[in-house]
């Protein structure tokens, strides 16, 4: 049973259908926004339409949670009470005079190049080491993201131009360039191991599990862990943190941001800024081992 089926309010329900059927957000985002707006009106129990400013904002307030959650739940509620006005069942958002909590921002984790050394050491000796390094040859190489990767289908790589084609965030396709190294091992794992794991079954999808169906998320990160383990790297390290690493990697190394905005995909440059704040915050640490970096005591 979805989430849809259990929500009693009809003004909720009306909205998560238009998320599902019309802007066709995916069934965890449909549920989770469903989960937020119950919780909302259990906690308040009274009509969704009915709330108030400043019982929206103490409801917030109250919650036992981060900030950015909290941003989130005001995120949710703005986005279902505009719809609410859009289709003429409200005259004003309640949400309109709420501000959102401030967030921190946190400068992405990334691999320092030694690290990523030691990651892509991979001992080849089944054919499943074959395809754990081209997955992660391929994501550091190209920045994408690991939905991104698990999708990847034979017929979206150009190994004659060097590109690879993947459909990001918004269903758009982006065509990214991929290096000589993570090519060969492409190569390498397509054409020599990829059957030994498909044995007698067909997939379009480039890296498949042991069933010979296409890499999960979970299945992936359990096999990086394990990388990561073996490794010796004491990092926490997700899929993410080698997409930072791209972006990282080239920033400092002399990329246009532009460039990199469209490497990663990103809509608004605002989101890849993150990376020159990490740039600037390395060019801080490394110049605070100047021996003259310092103030000395007694001298203005």
């Amino acid at each position: 049973m979805n989430v849809i089926d259990t929500i009693e309010d009809e003004n909720i329900k009306f909205y998560l259908e238009y998320l599902k059927y019309e802007r066709r957000v995916s069934d965890n985002t449909v549920e989770s926004y469903g989960e937020n707006l119950k919780m909302l009106k259990q906690a308040l129990n009274k009509n969704i339409l009915n709330l108030t400013t400043t019982e929206i904002r103490d409801y917030i307030q109250n919650l036992e949670a981060t900030p950015k959650t909290k941003a989130h739940y005001l995120s949710v509620f703005n986005s279902f009470y505009n719809y609410m006005i859009f289709n003429e069942k409200l005259s004003a958002n309640p949400c309109s005079g709420i501000r959102s909590p401030k967030l921190e921002k946190k400068l992405p984790n990334y691999l320092t190049g030694e690290e990523i050394d030691k990651l892509l050491d991979i001992k080849l000796i089944k054919p499943i080491d074959y395809r754990n390094k081209a997955m992660l040859e391929v994501l550091f190489a190209t920045g994408t993201r690991i939905s991104e990767l698990i999708n990847l289908k034979l017929n979206q790589i150009d190994f004659d131009e060097c590109i690879i084609r993947v459909l990001g965030k918004g269903k758009k396709d982006r065509i990214i360039p991929i290096g000589n190294t993570a090519l060969e091992y492409l190569s390498l794992y397509i054409n020599e191991y990829r059957p030994f794991i498909l044995k007698t079954r067909v997939s379009e999808y480039v890296f498949v599990n042991k069933n010979g169906t296409k890499m999960s998320r979970q299945g992936f990160f359990k096999i990086l862990k394990k990388l990561v383990a073996s490794s010796g790297i004491e990092k926490e390290v997700s899929p993410h943190t080698l997409r930072h690493s791209f972006a990282t990697y080239l920033l400092n190394n002399g990329a246009d941001l532009r460039v990199i905005q469209e490497l990663l995909g990103h809509e608004n440059l605002v989101t890849t800024e993150i990376y020159s704040h990490l740039s600037n915050k390395k060019i801080e640490e490394d110049y605070s081992h100047h021996p003259r970096a310092h103030k000395e005591k007694g001298i203005d």
